[in-house]
């Protein structure tokens, strides 16, 4: 390769390694052609996989300030470099490893931190960013559904208490109303507007 070629693919893998949430190695010795479209396919448009030169990989992670351990650019390399939510990228690797056992998963790079093939597979079990922030909507609607329910009984114990209170005489009806008018505010604040609809 000549100079300026290294130049550019060293600079090219630098930005790779700056840009990339999460970074893999891995040994492909073995892979067919197709098998290494299918994997890319299996990754998604969000993650970049390069078969790379280990010594042009190792100035590139230097240059970005990434510390590969030595171990990782042994033998034919290839790198994910993973710019959308590292689970599903993990999940792909890890379900296309399992059909395709030439591909061996060396380790890599998450959040800054050196991870191994083992932590990988960790990562490749939890659910993705867009399940966990669906099950937290979901939750957080739930809550609030309860809350309005036990304001909307509030104002009706009050309103019963208040028809109640008004036919013995006891307290004025007005000062009643004027909590039960406010405990209702509380509750149409507190609805919410999937319920409405529903």
């Amino acid at each position: 390769m000549a100079r300026p070629d290294k130049e550019s693919a060293v600079a090219e893998l630098t930005e790779d390694f700056r840009t990339a949430t999460a970074t893999v190695l891995t040994e492909y010795r073995g892979l067919s052609v197709g098998s290494m479209k299918a994997l890319r396919r299996a990754l998604g448009s969000k993650t970049k996989y390069s078969v790379v030169k280990n010594t042009l990989t190792k100035i590139a992670a230097k240059n970005a300030g990434v510390d590969l351990s030595p171990d990782l650019l042994v033998g034919p390399s290839a790198v994910a470099f993973i710019k959308g939510d590292p689970i599903d990228a993990a999940k792909g690797l890890r379900d296309f490893a399992k059909e395709n056992p030439f591909l061996v998963i060396k380790g890599g790079i998450y959040e800054g931190k050196a991870v191994t093939p083992a932590e990988l597979m960790q990562l490749a079990n939890l659910e993705s960013r867009e399940v966990l922030l669906a099950k937290l909507a979901g939750a957080m609607r739930g809550s609030l559904a309860k809350a309005a329910r036990v304001f909307d009984a509030l104002r009706i114990k009050m309103l019963s208490e208040a028809t109640t209170i008004d036919a013995q005489s006891e307290v004025p009806a007005q000062a009643v109303t004027a909590q039960v008018i406010e405990v209702t505010a509380t509750t149409e604040e507190l609805t919410p507007e999937t319920e409405e609809k529903e």
